[in-house]
């Protein structure tokens, strides 16, 4: 099977978000990576200070999974300047399409709320912001990851690995999940809530 991953970027980017799923998945055979920014290519400054190179246009039409991380939180944070300037959330409002699961990691979910992808549905976010998710319509659920089928979400920094291995399992199979955390020697916690 092969999957394609898009991993949005932006300036301020918390680089521990989007690390944590991508070295789950990578544990598979034929998973492609593309790291992109809605601004085009360019080098992006992750919190940090780690610098990224970015080398493709903006253009998610042929991903599967687009990989939301968060910034930050609050006033002057880089999620909120994201949020403020209204182009990425605007762009990933664009970017849904039968077939494509968004998913976010730690505040990542409040891009997909300011983009209106989580009103009315289950999601969860990092702890500070889940009030806010709550208020903006999201239906908040207490659990590590929250996979709504198209929208999948999960909470805090660390919760990124637990996503990917959500998704490996969704994808893959139990066996493969299993494989992908025993190479990884992470030990999954907290629950993951679905749809049955």
């Amino acid at each position: 099977m092969s999957l394609h991953v898009y991993t949005v970027l932006y300036d301020g980017v918390e680089e521990q978000d989007f690390v944590g799923t991508i070295a789950a998945l990578g544990v598979m055979d034929g998973v492609r990576y593309t790291f992109a920014a809605v601004d085009g290519p360019g080098t992006v400054t992750a919190s940090s200070g780690l610098e990224i190179a970015v080398r493709e246009p903006w253009a998610p039409r042929s991903a599967d999974v687009v990989l939301v991380p968060g910034g930050g939180y609050g006033e002057g944070s880089a999620l909120d300047e994201q949020i403020r300037r209204g182009v990425l959330p605007k762009a990933l409002a664009e970017a849904r399409r039968p077939g494509l699961i968004m998913a976010a990691v730690c505040t990542g979910a409040m891009l997909l709320s300011a983009a209106g992808l989580t009103e009315g549905r289950p999601c969860t976010t990092h702890r500070v912001a889940k009030d806010d998710l709550r208020a903006q319509g999201g239906t908040v659920v207490d659990a590590r990851v929250v996979d709504d089928g198209d929208l999948v979400t999960s909470g805090g920094v660390t919760s990124g690995i637990d996503l990917g291995l959500w998704l490996i399992e969704r994808l893959y199979g139990v066996d493969a999940a299993l494989l992908a955390g025993a190479v990884l020697e992470h030990e999954r916690r907290g629950t993951v809530w679905h749809r049955s």
